[in-house]
């Protein structure tokens, strides 16, 4: 299975889209393992992220670790949580802030990774691209909706918006989603990880 992780890695590598970034010696960044029970979909990594070769290294992170209820060690541990962006390589930065993932990334690699991980109970799905992508909703969609229809998509998948700090304002405007959502995102994941993953493998 290990190898499986391995060869799709390096097939990311030396995929033609990404041979600026692998000339530069960046790797792609994203955990995933085997026995992850949750799967988290962000955009992609910011520029400390991928310096640091560490995902949500920073406070986006910090806030989207406390929403889950989880250990730093967990949060990490790619056998628990999977941390799959919608594109693997930082995008660059624009007037309001990082870019949009590139198109066509996810579709191309998200399901050959999903297709190691048969034990995935519980999908977070991060702002528009997330959302937009997995849900087969519309771009121009309002992501306050979405969230508010939370309960609409259980227990596959859950829709947040992006714990940035630039967030905050939404946060404040919208306290029924700290109030209601994170609770129940919380009893989630604690019954999920204290769960063992069945036996059961694909293929």
């Amino acid at each position: 299975m290990n190898e499986a992780f391995s060869n799709i890695f390096e097939n990311i590598k030396q995929d033609p889209q990404n041979r600026w970034y692998t000339q530069q010696g960046i790797e792609p960044l994203y955990t995933a393992g085997h026995n992850a029970r949750i799967l988290v979909i962000g955009q992609a990594p910011g520029r400390i992220a991928q310096q640091t070769r560490t995902p949500w290294n920073d406070r986006s992170g910090e806030r989207l670790r406390s929403w889950m209820g989880i250990s730093y060690e967990d949060f990490y541990n790619p056998q628990k949580v999977a941390l799959l962006p919608m594109d693997f390589y930082f995008p660059g930065s624009g007037k309001s802030g990082d870019l949009a993932p590139r198109e066509g990334f996810a579709q191309k690699w998200h399901p050959q990774l999903r297709a190691f991980m048969p034990h995935i109970q519980l999908t977070m799905l991060i702002g528009k691209y997330a959302l937009s992508h997995y849900l087969g909703l519309p771009k121009s969609l309002r992501i306050t909706e979405v969230v508010r229809e939370y309960e609409h998509y259980a227990p596959d998948y859950i829709p947040l918006v992006h714990p940035s700090p630039r967030n905050q304002i939404w946060l404040k405007k919208n306290p029924w989603f700290e109030k209601e959502v994170i609770p129940q995102l919380q009893n989630r994941v604690a019954q999920i990880l204290t769960t063992e993953p069945s036996c059961q493998t694909n293929g």
